[in-house]
């Protein structure tokens, strides 16, 4: 039976391995494609080098992840403008058309300021599609505070498209369902992973929390959407090698079903 949505594999989600392993086990597993976390393995960065890989394993990049984490703030360089001209770079020439991006830090003031007004004009320019992702607020205790700019949720802004990942709107304690209805066609892109709705970022393997995966899933295929399901799930504390591994099989199963339930 074929899926009507294609599913591929998060590098992010075999770290601390490295963007190579992550190509080989999305082939020898069965994954649709391969997402590029671009992060502080060297290899993430290297736009040759990632083109070889996902020629040599033969399975397509379907979308690039740009540098924009707390802990990538420094590759490829420390312009947040000049990282999305570089991700189009990649994303061209590796033959995807998304590009995710996380909305500003709030003391990214400038940056902040230009932000949804640039996004736009970054898609005019390249012709890609840069997808805004949801955040959440980071909370300690009772304390909550606001870290990105123009806002965490991106539902409300005036993105022409927007990724919705699973973990971030468990941490955000929102619906995600209900985001695929607001959204509608604004819908670009998808992380799935599932959380237990802590304050703690928690990408587990869908259908271990308590997010509403298959119904997300259901939804989203119910909308007509044409995008990508990228598996990006958390598997540093996998026990070994064969761990990791059936991690990733059972994401790829828990999504398959759904899609095509």
């Amino acid at each position: 039976m074929s899926t009507p949505v294609r599913v591929s594999l998060s590098t992010s989600s075999v770290y601390p391995g490295s963007t190579a392993s992550a190509f080989e086990a999305a082939a020898r597993i069965g994954y649709d494609g391969v997402e590029i976390m671009v992060g502080t393995d060297e290899v993430s960065a290297d736009i040759d080098a990632v083109a070889r890989l996902a020629e040599f394993h033969e399975i397509p990049v379907v979308s690039v992840h740009a540098p924009t984490l707390l802990l990538t703030q420094r590759v490829w360089g420390t312009e947040p403008w000049g990282k999305l001209h570089r991700a189009a770079d990649m994303a061209q020439a590796v033959g995807c058309d998304t590009i995710v991006v996380h909305p500003p830090f709030r003391w990214q003031r400038e940056y902040a300021a230009e932000f949804v007004q640039g996004i736009a004009d970054l898609e005019v320019e390249h012709g890609i599609t840069y997808a805004v992702e949801n955040m959440y607020p980071w909370r300690t205790g009772r304390r909550e505070f606001q870290a990105y700019a123009p806002d965490w949720d991106p539902v409300g802004q005036d993105y022409a498209h927007v990724t919705v990942d699973l973990s971030h709107s468990g941490t955000a304690r929102q619906d995600p369902v209900q985001m695929v209805r607001d959204l509608g066609d604004r819908l670009a892109h998808v992380h799935i992973a599932d959380s237990k709705g802590s304050a703690k970022d928690e990408h587990m393997i869908p259908g271990r929390g308590s997010q509403p995966c298959a119904e997300f899933l259901g939804e989203v295929v119910r909308s007509g959407y044409t995008g990508e399901v990228v598996v990006e799930i958390n598997t540093r504390k996998a026990l070994d090698a064969r761990t990791r591994e059936d991690d990733l099989i059972e994401a790829l199963d828990f999504c398959r079903r759904h899609l095509e339930a």
